[in-house]
């Protein structure tokens, strides 16, 4: 009988060893799927909050590197774009602060906010109205009146208080792309997801360019996606900016518009692929 007994209890203790083996050799496993921690997004910093380093202004009528009126200023750590020495008419004195890197693939995300009134003699389009510029040709190559650089461009709205006026449309000057697998037809396709921001609240919009693809963001939701961007051939400018006939668009400056509607930017970082 107590043999009997003695030899149960061997048993289960050789089932329970081997049952506690097993646990050991799944825990390492185990405590490594918890503490894998995500990749850590590299965002840098191409403002520095302190003055236009890294920045040229182009104004219409102006040479490249002439900041005319003082339109681009960094004061308290906001670089802003302002209309104050423009006197009583703007007279389509148009502007594009261009980062001074050429880019391809990368994600950029920008903190921006409409304060105070539209210019005098601007359009009526330019209440409220700005951009984001990408894909732009080389600042040097921008003519001394040509208003607006060959590019795409995300569009900054801002709204009136009362009516829809949806931020993150697709702009292209110069270009085409595909939308749902169809060249644009029109100038700009407006965001799928619609979003409106009134008063002077800050926004931040991203994009994310890889392999052709464009994805435009709004305070961290998608609102819009095309792709395969190409040279308008008919396009006298966009012409010379094609290789060996080679129409697509891979890569080129970003730049921030000074369209008619003064604006703040506070925060502009790149994750570059």
């Amino acid at each position: 009988m107590n043999t009997n007994l003695n030899r149960l209890l061997v048993f289960l203790l050789v089932i329970g060893c081997i049952s506690c083996g097993d646990k050991k050799r799944d825990k390492p496993d185990a405590d490594l799927a918890s503490t894998e921690k995500p990749k850590k997004e590299n965002w840098v910093p191409i403002f520095n909050g302190k003055d236009l380093e890294g920045f040229t202004m182009k104004i219409t009528g102006y040479p490249l590197g002439e900041n005319f009126g003082n339109t681009a200023r960094v004061e308290n750590g906001i670089l802003s774009i302002r209309y104050d020495g423009y006197g009583d008419d703007l007279k389509d004195r148009f502007g594009t602060l261009y980062y001074n890197k050429k880019l391809s693939d990368y994600r950029l995300k920008v903190e921006y906010r409409f304060v105070g009134e539209t210019a005098p003699g601007a359009p009526e389009w330019g209440y409220r109205d700005s951009g984001l510029q990408f894909h732009g040709q080389p600042p040097e190559t921008q003519k001394l009146d040509q208003a607006f650089p060959v590019c795409l461009e995300y569009n900054f709205h801002g709204g009136d208080g009362t009516d829809d006026r949806p931020v993150g449309a697709a702009c292209a000057n110069g270009m085409f792309f595909e939308f749902n697998g169809e060249k644009n037809a029109t100038t700009c396709i407006q965001p799928v997801v619609e979003r409106t921001f009134h008063g002077d609240q800050w926004v931040t919009m991203e994009i994310d360019i890889k392999d052709g693809k464009i994805t435009h963001y709004v305070n961290g939701e998608e609102i819009l996606s095309y792709a395969n961007p190409t040279y308008d051939p008919e396009n006298e400018m966009a012409k010379t900016l094609m290789i060996n006939g080679d129409a697509a668009v891979t890569g080129g400056y970003i730049s921030l518009q000074s369209n008619s509607h003064p604006i703040d930017f506070r925060k502009i970082e790149i994750m570059e692929y």
